[in-house]
């Protein structure tokens, strides 16, 4: 998962609303969301590794994993951080972000937002810090909770614009958002550790290449009577849809 906006009580029908894309290479195998048999979770499943980057449980529990970009990368094997958001999903535990930080070295870094739909939290493994996500609107993506790139800047005006205009929400508002493809200007780019032209092609919402791009979008609503709606789309390396789906928990 490579960049999620969450908007808190900020729609008078709809308390919670998470948009969310994960950007992977293309390559890299991939099972398209699905109810696990084996652990009743909502999830996609990356076939390489095991794991998964977003899922929901059937107790209602929501978790979601994006990369922190810092390079250079640490040498030392480490484990896939898609396990993380199984284990979010699985556990019984109050204190998990506690657990995070004692495993944290185990990995490369990253933001993993976890919890019930009506309390998300927010770990950083880089920084060791953990938020509870306030009422608002909020963006994730491969820094820290509180930095503001170019990409997450335009994601929140969007998702405030999209929620603002429309009183019954619109699904495919929020997936147009979610497909923006619009790059930032040269200056404003991030320094991540990358080179320009991947700071350029990863400086959009929604990002096509013929070898790593945005591989979904998941839109996750929660209504105010508690019922949740979870829409997905896969889209292939030339960023045209070809799959969707819908679920209701």
């Amino acid at each position: 998962m490579c960049i999620l906006f969450i908007a808190i009580e900020q729609h008078p029908k709809y308390p919670l609303i998470i948009c969310a894309n994960r950007d992977e290479f293309h390559q890299r195998p991939t099972q398209a969301m699905h109810i696990w048999q084996q652990s009743k979770i909502l999830a996609g499943k990356d076939l390489q590794a095991g794991g998964t980057w977003l899922g929901l449980s059937s107790k209602g529990k929501f978790a979601a994993l994006t990369n922190f970009r810092k390079f250079p990368l640490s040498e030392d094997a480490k484990k896939s951080r898609g396990d993380l958001v199984l284990q979010a999903l699985s556990s019984t535990e109050n204190n998990l972000s506690d657990q995070l930080a004692q495993q944290a070295s185990q990995y490369h870094g990253f933001n993993l937002i976890h919890g019930s739909l009506n309390q998300l939290y927010c770990y950083d493994s880089v920084n060791n810090q953990c938020h509870q996500l306030s009422k608002g609107v909020h963006s994730i993506c491969n820094g820290a909770l509180d930095d503001i790139w170019p990409k997450m800047a335009r994601g929140e005006k969007l998702l405030r614009d999209t929620i603002h205009l429309h009183e019954n929400l619109s699904i495919d508002a929020l997936f147009d958002l979610m497909t923006n493809d619009k790059q930032a200007l040269p200056n404003l780019l991030p320094e991540t550790g990358l080179t320009e032209e991947w700071e350029q092609l990863l400086s959009a919402i929604f990002i096509v290449s013929p070898t790593y791009g945005t591989r979904t979008t998941s839109i996750i609503t929660q209504d105010i009577e508690g019922n949740v709606a979870v829409y997905d789309r896969s889209y292939a390396p030339s960023g045209q849809c070809v799959a969707k789906q819908q679920f209701r928990l």
